[in-house]
């Protein structure tokens, strides 16, 4: 019998190697090489030296003559939040990647999502983490009812698969795809070889059966994903669960969505019976002081297809530093430092004395350039100790020649802040054209020209 040859794979991209070294050769992470047995090669060598003569074909399909699926044939969660992210709902078939930290609440949101399935159609959730005594003490406490949830408590990939094929479930959950391992596989649970061969053959089931999967996923210390990046890449969406220490809420953004849009943020609440969606994600990233407080200014920003108010702070005081100190909580960093310079060389704002600390509060990490007026704002108010006006907000780009650039959806944002009761909007000239919302918009051309109105105002 032939010996096994050995290989050694990074757990983090994947990449094999004949024999093990501290660093990944391929994507330079550090003692990521894991021990495992290679598998057989596939296919003659007359096979891989072009010979194709008694290979089967397969059948072109026209794509003008496939007719698209009905829209109407998403599966709703029963979570509405959880299908704006998702873009309207599960699609039958396809492969849901969720991750988060531990205890964020993964388990508890996809339970409330299976109890809303198993009504009409059925539905599965696989376990490897907890036994099956814990999943039902949960739906208890969630107030579900557990006659009408179905659960595996089973780690073998073969075992699963057989039981979702002979109960046929509309909906399946795998909790976690690092405790499941299968046999054509010697390494053991949670290994590169081991993640990426389980997710492919639930993805493979999931295409070839209908059934909506979703996989949870563990995260490193950094945030991501643990297991090979190709994981991302095999299935069709990927959410991230986040949330700050200490607070209620729960934020799931989609990162990937092959059904709808990406960047997508829905909002839920930790109650004690569990997650509920947010409909009115803007109040609850507003302070809703009645005396505006200097340093504050709310931004129109937007997560997705949704228009989102929340508040930019920024606070200016003189430093004992020889470097004064730049910390921005919430956006990025050099984008800080550029708006800074800007202002510094087209309105005369001087803060190199002093330290800068920018924060967009309520835990949103806000990436869009439409941030910029805003901050600029802020940090002009707290220089300055005076508060901008109440029932302001501002959105805007701002470009390296100190000009106020338009953003996309103008109008749209206008419409949500009006929504919101705010009276007047401090905006681009190019987005003031054609305002329809109920709200004054104040249009401007140039940074200088904003800052000044304001002042003045």
């Amino acid at each position: 019998m032939a010996k096994a040859k050995i290989i050694y794979t990074c757990r983090e991209c994947g990449a094999g190697f004949p024999k093990w070294s501290g660093q990944c050769g391929d994507c330079g992470a550090w003692n990521t090489l894991e021990e495992s047995v290679a598998s057989a090669s596939a296919g003659s060598g007359s096979s891989r030296r072009g010979n194709w003569a008694g290979t089967a074909s397969a059948e072109v399909v026209n794509l003008g003559e496939v007719r698209p699926e009905d829209a109407s044939k998403r599966l709703s969660s029963g979570l509405s939040e959880l299908d704006r992210v998702l873009g309207g709902g599960l699609v039958p078939g396809s492969v849901v990647l969720l991750g988060g930290d531990p205890g964020i609440g993964k388990s508890t949101l996809l339970l409330q999502a299976q109890s809303a399935l198993a009504g009409e159609r059925g539905s599965l959730y696989v376990t490897g983490e907890e036994s099956a005594a814990q999943v039902a003490m949960r739906a208890r406490r969630l107030g579900l009812d557990p006659a009408q949830l179905n659960c595996l408590t089973e780690t073998s990939l073969e075992v699963i698969l057989a039981t979702a094929a002979r109960h046929a479930p509309a909906f399946l959950v795998v909790d976690s795809i690092q405790t499941v391992w299968t046999e054509a596989l010697q390494s053991a649970p949670g290994a590169v070889a081991q993640v990426r061969e389980c997710a492919a053959r639930l993805v493979q089931f999931a295409k070839q059966t209908g059934c909506a999967v979703v996989l949870v996923g563990h995260v490193t210390k950094e945030g991501a994903l643990a297991g090979p990046r190709v994981l991302e890449h095999m299935v069709d969406a990927v959410l991230y669960f986040e949330s700050d220490s200490g607070s209620r809420y729960r934020l799931i953004r989609a990162v990937k969505n092959r059904f709808g849009a990406a960047n997508e943020l829905g909002v839920f609440a930790m109650t004690g019976t569990g997650l509920k969606p947010v409909a009115n994600p803007s109040a609850i990233f507003l302070s809703g002081a009645e005396t505006p407080a200097a340093g504050s200014c709310v931004l129109v920003t937007r997560e997705g297809t949704r228009p989102l108010m929340v508040e930019v702070q920024a606070l200016v005081a003189p430093s004992t530093l020889s470097n004064p100190r730049r910390v921005a909580v919430g956006i990025d960093q050099n984008r800080l430092a550029l708006l800074l310079a800007v202002m510094n060389r087209h309105a005369g704002i001087q803060v190199g004395d002093q330290d800068v600390f920018v924060n967009v509060a309520g835990g949103i990490r806000v990436g869009e350039t439409a941030s910029d007026l805003a901050i600029a704002l802020a940090l002009q108010s707290s220089l300055r100790e005076k508060p901008l006006p109440k029932g302001l907000v501002a959105f805007g780009e701002i470009g390296l020649a100190g000009e106020l650039r338009p953003v996309y959806n103008g109008e749209e944002r206008l419409r949500e802040a009006a929504g919101q009761g705010f009276t007047e909007a401090l905006l681009p000239e190019g987005n003031r054209k054609g305002v329809k919302a109920r709200i004054t918009a104040r249009g401007c051309t140039t940074l200088a020209q904003a800052l000044a109105s304001v002042r003045e105002g």
